[in-house]
C-alpha cells in the first residue's frame, strides 16, 4: 500500500493507494483543511488511525522548497521533515517532494480526458504528438512551477521556487499595481499577483485607484469567506465590472508567466496548468487574455506558437504524482540494493 498526499496551503489531500499493472488504485481518501491543525504530523496520524492500514511506501508532495527531507512550507506554519514520517509511519524513509513536482510526476498518469486545451497545434506528420521538455504552472494558495527534461526517451523532473521571481510589469496598468503593492509588501513576486490571494491583491489595487466601484454584496461576501473565489464568481457571473477588470488582469499576468516559463524551460513538448484555480475559470481562461499573453514574446512568438497549452482538470493529479515517485524511489532502491 502506497499512502500518496498533496499538501497545499488551504486542502491537505490523502490517499491509499494499490499499484496494479502500472495503475494507481484508489483504496481510501480524505481531504483535510490544512490550517485546522498545528503540524503535518497530526494530519497523518487521525489518516492512518482511520484507515487502520499501516503503508508500505509513503510518498509526500508539499507546496515549499524541499532541501535534504526537510522542508518549510511557504503557505503554512509547518516545518516537515522526512526522517520524522519515517519514524512515526515505522517506515524505512518516506518520500518528501515539492508539491509542483509531485504535479510533474502525475502528468504520466493522466488520461487524455483530464486536460482541456486551451490551443490547437497543426500536427506534425512526423511528430503526431509534441515531443520535448516540459513545464507545470499551478496557481492556488501560492504559485508553483515545476520542468520536466526529454532526454529523448524518458522525462527528468525537477523542482524549482519560480512563483517567487519578481514580478515584471509589461504595461502602464501593470508598472502602476507594480508600485501599488511594492508599497503595500516591500519586494512583489509574481505569487502576490498570481494566486488567490494575488486575486484580492489586483481587486483591490483596481478598487483603490478608483477603476470601477466595489458593490457592498460583494464587500460582504469578500469578507465573509474566500477572498478569491468570490470575484472569480463574480466576475465569471459578470456581475461587477470591479471583479471583471480584476480576473481580467490577473488571467493576463498569468499567461505572461506561463510563457515566461516556457522559454525558460524551452517547453516544446507542452505547458500545462495545475492548482485548483484553473478548472474553476476555464470559460475565462479558454478566452483570448491568457493566450495573447503567452505568445506575446517578440522574436519568440512564432516558437510559442508551437508549443500545446492544457490545464489539467483532475484535482488528483498530485496525489498520483507523489505516489507515482513513491512507487519509483522504492523501486529503484530496491534495485541499486539488489
Amino acid at each position: 500500500m502506497i499512502l500518496a498526499a498533496d499538501i497545499g496551503g488551504t486542502h491537505a489531500r490523502f490517499s491509499l493507494y494499490r499499484e496494479a499493472n502500472g495503475h494507481f488504485i484508489a483504496v481510501h481518501e480524505h481531504v483535510f483543511a490544512s490550517r485546522e491543525y498545528r503540524e503535518l504530523d497530526e494530519i497523518v496520524v487521525q489518516f492512518v488511525s482511520e484507515t487502520g492500514v499501516h503503508p508500505s511506501i509513503a510518498s509526500f508532495g508539499i507546496a515549499g522548497p524541499v532541501l535534504n527531507g526537510r522542508v518549510e512550507a511557504s503557505n503554512l506554519p509547518w516545518v516537515v521533515e522526512s526522517s520524522r514520517l519515517a519514524q512515526q509511519l515505522q517506515l524505512d524513509s518516506v518520500s518528501l517532494i515539492n508539491d509542483l513536482e509531485a504535479q510533474a510526476w502525475g502528468i504520466q498518469c493522466l488520461e487524455p480526458t483530464d486536460t482541456v486545451a486551451l490551443n490547437q497545434i497543426a500536427p506534425d506528420q512526423n511528430h503526431p504528438e509534441p515531443a520535448g521538455n516540459q513545464a507545470v504552472i499551478a496557481a492556488g494558495t501560492g504559485l508553483g512551477e515545476a520542468g520536466l527534461i526529454w532526454d529523448g526517451e524518458h522525462q527528468h523532473i525537477f523542482a524549482c521556487e519560480g512563483g517567487h521571481c519578481d514580478f515584471g510589469p509589461r504595461n502602464e496598468l501593470e508598472i502602476e499595481l507594480l508600485r501599488y503593492l511594492t508599497a503595500r509588501f516591500g519586494r512583489v513576486s509574481y505569487e502576490r499577483v498570481i494566486s488567490g490571494p494575488g486575486l484580492l491583491n489586483v481587486y483591490q489595487f483596481l478598487k483603490d485607484t478608483h477603476r470601477a466601484e466595489e458593490p457592498q454584496w460583494l464587500r460582504d461576501e469578500i469578507a465573509a469567506g474566500d477572498p478569491g473565489a468570490a470575484i472569480s464568481r463574480a466576475a465569471i457571473s459578470a456581475k461587477s465590472p470591479l471583479a471583471e477588470q480584476a480576473l481580467d488582469v490577473w488571467i493576463s499576468v498569468y499567461g505572461a508567466e506561463a510563457g515566461n516559463l516556457a522559454l525558460k524551460v524551452l517547453a516544446s513538448g507542452g505547458v500545462f496548468l495545475a492548482g485548483g484555480i484553473a478548472p474553476k475559470i476555464l470559460g475565462k481562461l479558454a478566452g483570448p487574455l491568457f493566450m495573447q499573453a503567452f505568445l506575446s514574446k517578440g522574436r519568440l512568438r512564432p516558437l510559442l506558437e508551437t508549443i500545446p497549452v492544457r490545464v489539467i482538470t483532475n484535482e488528483k493529479t498530485g496525489l498520483l504524482g507523489a505516489a507515482c515517485y513513491g512507487a519509483h524511489h522504492a523501486h529503484f532502491t530496491a534495485n541499486s540494493v539488489a
